[in-house]
């Protein structure tokens, strides 16, 4: 609950511009690191205390009414941290020389569903500085949308400049939701400020973004009575990157049916140039599925119970399907539904690397929910693994750092909902 004295409103202002100050200085250090992949302590220990300074500050944003100042430190922090980071080579992920070797095999008309790095002929296509060592053999899991925007931009700096463009874009839309809710515009600081956020994009240059961006752009349509749009918003969603599609029967369900016609004929059109791939239009996902599995929590404890990994997807998915089910019948509301599903996801999935988690960060400005505040930085974490990769030695998770990310976080969610169930006993007398 927010406190409703305003003569002090100065202090927590104060407050987070000095939050705000922190966290330039650790993203400027970050941004100035020479070799981050062979620094993962130093560089958790300086993500970690990012996050820290940005729960601090989430917790201002919550308790305290704020005004037009602190909205400028927010939106200032928001465009320097990003700048601090921009300039720098990627690290911690090589996902965007991927995205670059794609975008060159776009622009020569070849169908990224049936080519890969490592056919013949096509090595020259990649960085020679930066050779693409994952999935070499395996063509593209990325939907047409991504596959397109791969083609947009031609080098590394501006495949990072697009991705972080479109994190902005997403920025905006959420400010048009606050709006529409009646929601501070101060809570944007807990998307835009958020390590794992700043870091994924501006830093990594991934992707996701932009299936972010068309999902809060389907939530903003859906809240304005636009179903059509929104519905086709989901779907341009989807064809950014697949996790959207579990939000289809949600938001059918607040328009109607029929309306999954329009989402079928927008997936179909985009796969259309494409199709001449065949039965490989979806072998580099199937081959992702079947051989990654990194950063993990519930899927690991699935899989130490007995089962093999097709039996585990088999269980998560049943699970993931319970929560879905779950959000229909409760008749949730899209946005938090959306945090709902996009928050288990990554609890239930064989892959979950830390940039898997901005999907629900987005949807905590609406409903701030502590354990997944704290999952969203203890997911740096994720990165310990890259160290030993750096050096040539096989990706490998440690089930001491997989404790120390998840552990609070599940414990804090069981207490939560332990005091949900004992309330809800208390209400009706039993």
């Amino acid at each position: 609950m927010r406190e409703q004295s305003s003569s002090s409103g100065w202090l927590p202002t104060l407050g987070l511009g000095g939050l705000a100050a922190g966290l330039g200085a650790i993203y400027s250090l970050l941004g100035r690191w020479h070799d981050l992949a062979t620094s993962i302590p130093e560089f958790t220990a300086l993500a970690l205390a990012a996050g820290a300074l940005y729960l601090a500050g989430v917790y201002l944003v919550e308790r305290f009414p704020l005004g037009p100042g602190a909205f400028l430190i927010v939106v200032l922090g928001t465009m320097a941290f990003r700048l601090f980071l921009l300039p720098r080579e990627p690290a911690l992920s090589q996902d965007v020389y991927r995205y670059q070797w794609e975008g060159r095999i776009q622009r020569l008309h070849l169908n990224p569903y049936t080519v890969f790095p490592a056919a013949p002929g096509l090595q020259g296509l990649q960085d020679p500085n930066h050779p693409i060592e994952t999935g070499r053999d395996v063509s593209t899991l990325y939907p047409p949308l991504s596959e397109w925007s791969f083609s947009w931009v031609k080098t590394i700096p501006a495949y990072k400049q697009l991705f972080t463009g479109f994190d902005l874009a997403a920025a905006a839309v959420l400010l048009a939701l606050l709006a529409a809710l009646r929601l501070p515009p101060h809570r944007l600081l807990t998307y835009t400020w958020n390590p794992t956020v700043v870091m994924s994009f501006a830093m990594c240059g991934h992707q996701d973004s932009l299936a972010i961006l068309t999902l809060l752009a389907a939530s903003l349509l859906i809240i304005h009575r636009k179903p059509r749009l929104s519905v086709a918003f989901l779907a341009l969603s989807v064809l950014s990157k697949f996790f959207s599609v579990l939000l289809l029967p949600v938001f059918l369900k607040r328009s109607r049916m029929a309306y999954a016609a329009i989402f079928a004929a927008l997936v179909a059109l985009a796969y259309s140039p494409y199709l001449r791939a065949g039965h490989r239009l979806f072998k580099g996902l199937t081959d992702y599925a079947a051989g990654w599995e990194g950063n993990d929590s519930l899927f690991r404890l699935i899989r130490l119970a007995g089962n093999s990994k097709p039996q585990a997807e088999l269980v998560a998915g049943a699970l993931l399907l319970a929560v879905l089910a779950y959000a229909l019948k409760k008749r949730l509301e899209p946005l938090p539904a959306c945090l709902l599903l996009l928050s288990s996801l990554p609890f239930l999935s064989p892959n979950a690397f830390p940039w898997y988690f901005t999907w629900m960060i987005p949807f905590l400005c609406f409903s701030p929910r502590a354990p997944l505040l704290l999952m969203s930085v203890t997911c740096v974490l994720g990165y310990a693994p890259v160290v030993a990769y750096a050096a040539g030695q096989p990706y490998r998770d440690s089930p001491f750092v997989l404790a120390l990310e998840y552990a609070p976080v599940y414990l804090w969610l069981a207490f939560s909902g332990w005091k949900e169930i004992r309330k809800s006993k208390l209400e009706t007398g039993n």
